[in-house]
């Protein structure tokens, strides 16, 4: 989870860390009166077309008991190969606290502030976090309270704005890594990867989305494979880009 500063946060993540956070959680959802959220959210990702003012992200509580929450947005930029969010004023969620009863639904209403259209594509975070009431009853179970993300694009002026992207795998502290940098004027949506050497090996990279690259921005992710793995040659990759199957090629630069 992100660390909290009142103009910026940024998006780290340690392999070993994750790890045992999803090991602690999982034991937690699996330990006897645990209690988890059932909380549904549509759509998952939010664009706003050219001219646009607002949109909605329907809530649907599906259990028993209400669920409380706070609602922020943020400016999603990517600095130095990482995602960052920083506080802005261009789209504001109403209401910013919500309260959902059982088996009930509320409308968080997305409104872009007047002055706010960009000639390019704008990316922000919705960040949607459960919150524990004060007076709430005491259970005899964990109570685990989540962090939603819903991601938010506005369309460039350009209506046949594309992504533009340059792939760049390298090692990093003996990993490998890749370095995807977008010149385009459009985010790019990863999903399944996979990576082919010059000896004619497939390497899967990710089998569903692995993240995105910003318009304009480089992005890298350290790649879940082996440190021995065999990137030499002129490499073919396979790629699923906005839900569009795509081929490109890369090299790997000598050290």
């Amino acid at each position: 989870m992100p660390s909290l500063h009142p103009h910026r946060i940024l998006i780290t993540a340690h392999a070993c860390a994750l790890i045992a956070i999803l090991l602690g959680l999982l034991s937690l959802l699996l330990a006897p009166g645990a209690n988890a959220a059932n909380l549904q959210i549509s759509p998952v990702m939010i664009n706003f077309r050219a001219g646009q003012g607002a949109a909605g992200i329907n809530l649907q509580n599906l259990g028993d008991a209400p669920v409380y929450g706070q609602v922020r947005v943020y400016l999603w930029d990517q600095q130095q190969g990482d995602d960052v969010l920083l506080a802005t004023q261009d789209v504001v969620a109403s209401p910013p606290i919500i309260q959902i009863g059982p088996k009930s639904s509320q409308t968080i209403r997305l409104v872009r502030r007047a002055g706010s259209d960009k000639t390019g594509e704008q990316s922000y975070r919705v960040l949607i976090d459960e919150i524990a009431r004060d007076d709430a009853p005491a259970t005899s179970g964990v109570d685990i309270r989540l962090r939603y993300s819903v991601p938010v694009f506005t369309a460039p002026q350009n209506e046949r704005a594309e992504p533009q992207l340059t792939w760049q795998f390298f090692r990093k502290d003996g990993e490998w890594m890749l370095r995807l940098n977008n010149s385009g004027q459009l985010h790019a949506q990863l999903g399944a990867i996979r990576v082919t050497n010059g000896a004619g090996k497939e390497f899967p990279i990710s089998s569903g989305l692995m993240g995105y690259a910003l318009a304009g921005r480089v992005r890298e992710w350290k790649l879940p494979l082996p440190k021995e793995t065999d990137l030499s040659g002129a490499l073919r990759i396979a790629a699923s880009i906005n839900g569009r199957a795509v081929t490109a090629a890369a090299t790997v630069p000598e050290r």
